[in-house]
């Protein structure tokens, strides 16, 4: 795990070693045990390096072949570098441990195509010196970033964000169609970010430069990708085989040289990984759970039972309500990207890096894959509420409108927004179901009252629509493809790697992801919590842990808003008036209506224009 960074397309072999320098001391977070960086007269790569695997000198980036023909730079960990090594080891000469070696010799033998055998989670830049070519690449789920922009004829490139703007070569300009999203959805999803001319790399996609051009490929797509065969396994073969890849996933990402442990909270998710892991294990494995004083937000009784259980070598961090809410200004400065999420992450890494430990494995994803959200419920009982189509549009509208006007409220303004929809199918009903702000507040808050509405969740539903899958597939494909992609892993990215904290998600294994979406609904509807999953383990965890109620950190932020963090707020409120797409009046108006406890303006609706006004002040965007 570490952070990259470069440039491809350099004029008149101008040294790029300062620039390069610059962005490599920004993130330097990422990487603490060493820097590196490398140019000719094309291209120029740096790179900060957190060991985990191999841990010696002989692994330091950039990594060149034997040959010095190839050159890259990597961020991440590829699991399966052992089998991929003992399958090259005949038509290579290794001379390190390190996994960065195993991706340069599976290009040597396969070129490109080389990423369909890499299995993690990856981010890296090659240059191949004979071909006169470069390639970026980004693994299958995302669960690694990769930011590119254009200037002046090259292309700049980097783990994050900020080092991008610290070359100077970009605009700090904050982009219109990317505030629309980001008020709509509280994120900006790929492949834009909040800063106009910078761009995300997608996931599953790889960015070829070649003769002064460059062409952007897919190689992995989890619609595309989904195995039907799953649909036609009876329901012991289904388990059996989600039970065997999910071990195979833990057991795989277990693999490193430093120590390591699992976040364990007392879920289902977190649960079933340390169950896993202390079956695979030889010791006990490290835990962590953070517990708080205040019994509404403690899950400790649940991590207890599970830590006991599995004998783990179980560590809990106690905080106070008051703690966190200290800690809260501290994680908005991690972040590299804003997003209305993410400080509960901070904590979390924050405290688990303090006791010596350099990966975590984490159950992010388990709701996403297995149907644990209460959208998976609304969507599927769309199923067999379509004949509301039937109903002219104009009664639909004027009965939401009512609705709205009997009780003032989130779920009532939503419901009059989904009935007033051209159609209620899954291109129109989903994006419904992730809003955060509604249109009307957002043409509202942008100048010239006009509301963006080329949105990348619409586009993206309407596509999954047509996939001849599962409903309940069609939800997991909207949910990884948007909250997970764009807020959930980039969060996790940015928050665990501030600490220097490597984190691995076993439930986004693209092999596990391609199988159950294939499975039909009847096998995976929530009559119970994820049902699948835990009949997949029966056994393995306490029925009070499967059915305990979902707690996480349900702190009194809008308590908090309105005292403690007033002024904190008030500040960064004031910062994003300050943009000059924004209506200022517009997001005063909304503060204010937050402040006289307007049913609209909840807590949750208001902190993401908080979390980017203070992204806007410190990277002195505008």
């Amino acid at each position: 795990m570490c952070g990259i960074n470069g440039v491809i397309g350099i004029k008149n072999n101008e040294d790029v070693s300062h620039i390069i320098g610059r962005m490599n001391d920004s993130i330097a977070h990422r990487g603490p045990d060493a820097a590196g960086f490398w140019q000719n007269q094309y291209c120029g790569l740096g790179h900060r390096r957190l060991s985990i695997i191999d841990t010696s000198e002989a692994g330091n980036q950039p990594f060149f072949s034997s040959d010095k023909k190839i050159v890259m730079v990597f961020n991440g960990e590829i699991y399966n570098y052992i089998e991929l090594k003992q399958e090259l080891q005949h038509d290579f000469d290794f001379k390190t441990q390190s996994d960065t070696e195993v991706i340069i010799a599976a290009y040597k033998k396969w070129g490109i195509d080389c990423i369909t055998h890499l299995y993690g989670m990856f981010a890296f830049a090659l240059w191949d010196d004979q071909q006169q070519c470069l390639y970026i690449v980004r693994d299958r789920l995302g669960v690694k970033p990769l930011y590119y922009g254009e200037k002046d004829g090259a292309t700049w490139f980097s783990s994050e964000i900020r080092a991008l703007l610290n070359t100077g070569k970009f605009e700090r300009k904050i982009s219109p169609a990317s505030l629309s999203d980001y008020f709509r959805y509280q994120t900006v999803h790929a492949p834009n970010t909040i800063i106009t001319g910078i761009h995300m790399l997608m996931p599953g996609h790889y960015l070829k430069f070649k003769d002064g051009k460059h062409e952007t490929i897919c190689f992995w797509e989890m619609g595309k990708n989904a195995d039907r065969s799953s649909a036609d396994h009876d329901a012991s073969t289904i388990r059996k085989n989600i039970h065997d890849i999910m071990r195979s996933s833990v057991e795989i990402r277990m693999r490193a040289d430093v120590p390591f442990g699992a976040f364990l909270s007392g879920g289902i998710d977190s649960s079933i990984i340390v169950g896993l892991m202390s079956e695979i294990a030889s010791q006990p494995v490290k835990t962590f759970s953070i517990t708080f004083h205040e019994k509404e937000f403690d899950e400790s009784p649940y991590s207890d039972v599970i830590a006991k259980k599995f004998r783990t070598d179980h560590t809990r961090i106690q905080l106070r309500a008051k703690d966190f809410l200290d800690l809260v200004p501290e994680a908005l400065i991690a972040m590299d990207h804003p997003s209305g999420d993410g400080p509960n992450t901070y904590v979390v890494s924050k405290v688990t890096r303090e006791k010596g430990v350099k990966m975590a494995l984490s159950g992010l994803g388990g709701d996403e894959v297995f149907a644990g959200y209460d959208i998976f419920k609304r969507m599927k009982a769309l199923e067999s509420r379509l004949w509301i189509n039937k109903i002219p549009r104009v009664v639909r509208e004027s009965a939401g409108r009512m609705a709205f006007g009997l009780k003032t409220s989130v779920a009532t303004e939503k419901l009059s927004g989904l009935l007033s929809q051209p159609r209620l199918d899954f291109a129109h009903v989903y994006p419904m179901n992730r809003q955060v702000l509604s249109p009307p507040i957002i043409a509202g808050l942008l100048k010239n009252n006009q509301d963006i509405s080329d949105y990348y969740v619409e586009k993206l539903a309407a596509q999954i629509q047509q996939l001849d899958l599962p409903m309940l597939s069609k939800v997991s494909l909207a949910e990884v493809g948007t909250y997970m992609q764009n807020t959930l892993l980039r969060d996790a990215d940015q928050m665990s790697m501030a600490h220097a904290l490597e984190v691995r998600v076993p439930f986004l294994d693209h092999r596990l992801i391609e199988y159950v979406t294939g499975i039909r609904d009847e096998e995976k509807y929530p009559h119970s919590p994820k049902q699948l999953l835990t009949s997949s383990f029966e056994g393995l965890l306490p029925h009070d842990v499967i059915h305990r109620p979902k707690m996480g950190f349900t702190f009194p932020w809008s308590l908090w808003m309105k005292n403690e963090l007033r002024s904190f707020c008030e500040e960064n409120i004031s910062s994003l008036s300050q943009v000059e797409a924004i209506q200022p009046a517009a997001v005063q108006q909304l503060w204010n209506r937050f402040l006289q406890n307007d049913p609209i303006i909840t807590w949750s609706r208001i902190w993401p224009l908080v979390v980017l006004g203070h992204w806007v002040k410190q990277h002195d965007a505008h």
